[in-house]
C-alpha cells in the first residue's frame, strides 16, 4: 500500500519507524512526525493518547512485522531457497539502500533498543517482541529448507544478530563491506546446517 493510500494514524506510525531509523527516538519528535506524514497535529492527541512512547512503541511493532513480513518475499525471490540465499537476500536489502541513498537509515527496532531498552520498559518490551515477530519467520524458512527444528530458532537469532551488527558497523564506516562479509562468511556455516537426512 503506498503511503498516500494510508490513513493518517498508519502514515504517523510510518514516519515514525522513518525518523527512528535515521535519528533515533529521542531526535524523533511528535511534530516532525505529524509533518513527516501529512497528519493534523491535533491528531496525535487522538490517535495515540499514549504520547510519544505509544507512538514508538508502535513503530517498533510495525517494523518488526515489516521485517517478517519481507522473509517470504526475499525467499520468492530465490530460484532455489536455501539459508545462504535468505541471508544474502536479508543482507541485500541494506546493500542496495546504502549503495543507493547512502547509510542514513538504520533498523528502527535496533535505534529503540538502543535509546529506551533501559529507561523505558514498554519501548524495550516492543522491541524484544518485534526482533520475535523478525526471527519466527526466519527460523520457520530454515526449518523448511531443511534445517533441523532444534538448530532453526539459534541460526535466525544469528542471522539477525549479525545483520544488525553489520548494519551497525556499515554505518559507522559508510561502507556496505561488513554487510557483504557477514553474507560471505555466514552463508556456508547456513547451508551446512542443512540436514542431508531426507
Amino acid at each position: 500500500m503506498a503511503v498516500s493510500e494510508r490513513g493518517p494514524r498508519e502514515r504517523m506510525v510510518f514516519s515514525a519507524a522513518q525518523l527512528i531509523r535515521r535519528e533515533g527516538v529521542a531526535a524523533t519528535g511528535m511534530r516532525e512526525v505529524a509533518a513527516h506524514a501529512s497528519a493534523p497535529r491535533g491528531s496525535l492527541q487522538h490517535y495515540f493518547p499514549g504520547g510519544k512512547e505509544q507512538l514508538v512503541n508502535e513503530a517498533v511493532g510495525w517494523a518488526g512485522r515489516y521485517a517478517g513480513k519481507r522473509v517470504a518475499r526475499f525467499l520468492a525471490a530465490l530460484p532455489e531457497p536455501t539459508p545462504s540465499g535468505l541471508f544474502a537476500e536479508m543482507v541485500r536489502q541494506w546493500t542496495d539502500e546504502y549503495e543507493a541513498v547512502g547509510f542514513a537509515g538504520g533498523c528502527p527496532v535496533a535505534a529503540a533498543t538502543v535509546d529506551c531498552a533501559q529507561s523505558t520498559e514498554s519501548t524495550r518490551e516492543a522491541a524484544a517482541a518485534a526482533f520475535a515477530t523478525w526471527t519466527g519467520p526466519v527460523g520457520r524458512a530454515l526449518a523448511e529448507m531443511g534445517v533441523p527444528e532444534e538448530r532453526s530458532a539459534g541460526l535466525a537469532t544469528l542471522m539477525i544478530s549479525a545483520l544488525e551488527g553489520a548494519i551497525l558497523m556499515a554505518r559507522a564506516e559508510r561502507d556496505v563491506r561488513p554487510l557483504t562479509t557477514v553474507s560471505r562468511e555466514l552463508g556456508p556455516m547456513l547451508d551446512a546446517a542443512v540436514s542431508k537426512a531426507g
